[in-house]
Formats: structure tokens, C-alpha cells, sequence
């Protein structure tokens, strides 16, 4: 496979990725690739950034959790409306054995571009919601440690799961 998981720790996953503006063939491979190495790694989500590519797309397949139809690729995703409130615990391929709880909207209203471009926008809620603000946080160098309790944060640095300057 020519795109390994990039884990915490790695720069790339800091970074604010850049928008997409070539809807082409070589965006169509790429979003292919990017489902392949979810499905390789058993991931329901993998942003760009997570392959070493700093550019908003994101991958999605969820089938395992909702009925809806998967693979999904999302491109330029932006959160326009956030509510409700909803704590579960998550993990990320960039994060090997690591979990914990997280807090956020159980509904969104999104905005996005499919591989050739078109757009769309689109309420999501529940588990999908969940997904796409942990792969759009992706896209915006935040990861899910970045939003747990500074005590828990802490904790898992001290246990040597996270580095210290992450």
C-alpha cells in the first residue's frame, strides 16, 4: 500500500489541510485509495491528513453502525449549524490504544463536495454526525485528545499512550 497511517506526534496532523479546488481523475484515485486504507486498517473514518496528504477529504463507512450508503467520500466538508450534546467514547488510527470520552453536537448541518465537485449540504445526526466531526477535526489539525479534560490528557501523557508535545 503506498499510503501508511500517520501517527500522533507526526506534524501533518497539525495542519489546517488545504481546500480542494481540482475535481479530476487523480481526485477520484485518491478518494479510492483513501477508502482502501480505512478498510484495510477496519477504520469507519480516515481524513487525508491521516495518509500524509494536508487536503480536505475525507472518507466514511459506517455501515457497521447506521444504514446508509457507504463508503462516502466528503470533500471541503464545512460544519454550518452544530446541536444538542452528546459524550461517547471514541478512539483514531492516529492514536492506537487510546479511548476516551468525548463530548460533542449530536447533530450537524454540513456542507460538502462530492469527488466531481457537486455540492450539497445535509443534516447529519448520531453516530454519522459523530464520524464526520471527529474526520473534520482531521482536516483542522484538532484531534479527539485535543478535546478531553486537560486531567485526562494529563493522565495519558504521564502513561507515556500520548507524547508529551503531541
Amino acid at each position: 500500500m503506498k499510503y501508511k497511517i500517520r501517527y500522533i506526534g507526526d506534524p501533518v496532523l497539525r495542519k489546517v489541510a488545504e481546500p480542494i479546488t481540482e475535481f479530476d481523475d487523480k481526485l477520484k484515485n485518491f478518494a479510492e485509495d483513501l477508502i482502501d486504507v480505512m478498510h484495510v486498517e477496519d477504520g469507519i473514518g480516515l481524513a487525508a491528513p491521516q495518509i500524509g496528504i494536508s487536503r480536505q477529504i475525507i472518507a466514511v463507512d459506517a455501515s457497521e453502525l447506521v444504514e446508509n450508503e457507504f463508503p462516502r467520500v466528503f470533500v471541503n466538508p464545512q460544519i454550518l449549524e452544530a446541536s444538542g450534546e452528546w459524550v461517547v467514547e471514541e478512539g483514531c488510527l492516529s492514536i492506537p490504544g487510546v479511548r476516551e470520552e468525548v463530548t460533542r453536537p449530536e447533530t450537524i448541518l454540513l456542507k460538502f463536495q462530492d469527488v466531481v465537485g457537486e455540492s450539497f449540504t445535509q443534516e447529519f445526526s448520531g453516530w454519522l454526525s459523530r464520524i464526520l466531526q471527529h474526520e473534520i477535526d482531521h482536516l483542522n489539525g484538532i484531534l479527539f485528545v485535543d478535546r478531553i479534560s486537560p486531567i485526562r490528557r494529563n493522565l495519558l501523557i504521564a502513561q507515556k499512550a500520548i507524547p508529551e508535545k503531541y
